[in-house]
């Protein structure tokens, strides 16, 4: 079994600057893909970015790329998502996430992950 915490949601101002954590316990080894989405209000949850957790590929979706940045530490089983130059449409819950499945097309569906976390809101304000 797999525990993943979220962390480092808030309120900010618009241009303003989040990272959020993602700390992973459990079965930690092995080869798998750790994703970020988001899901506000009355709306699907949707793919914000990927990063495969041996050789560190990312993936992001066209709305967040140039702003946000996903990365990862091996040694402490936690990803990152620095977002910055934030907007007010940005503002969601953001969870994150873990796919055994292997391609980028597999990586932005919600429903081809198997581990979740409670996730953390953002809230970005004009």
């Amino acid at each position: 079994q797999v525990q993943l915490v979220e962390s480092g949601g808030g309120l900010v101002q618009a241009g303003g600057s989040l990272r959020l954590s993602c700390a992973a316990s459990g079965r930690t080894s092995g080869s798998y893909t750790m994703g970020w989405f988001r899901q506000a209000p009355g709306k699907e949850r949707e793919f914000v970015a990927a990063i495969t957790w041996t050789i560190g590929t990312t993936y992001y979706a066209d709305s967040v790329k140039g702003r946000f940045t996903i990365s990862r530490d091996n040694a402490r089983n936690t990803v990152y998502l620095q977002m910055n130059s934030l907007k007010p449409e940005d503002t969601a819950v953001y969870y994150c996430g873990r796919t055994s499945y292997y391609g980028a097309s597999y990586y932005s569906t919600p429903l081809r992950y198997d581990y979740w976390g409670q996730g953390t809101q953002v809230t970005v304000y004009s």
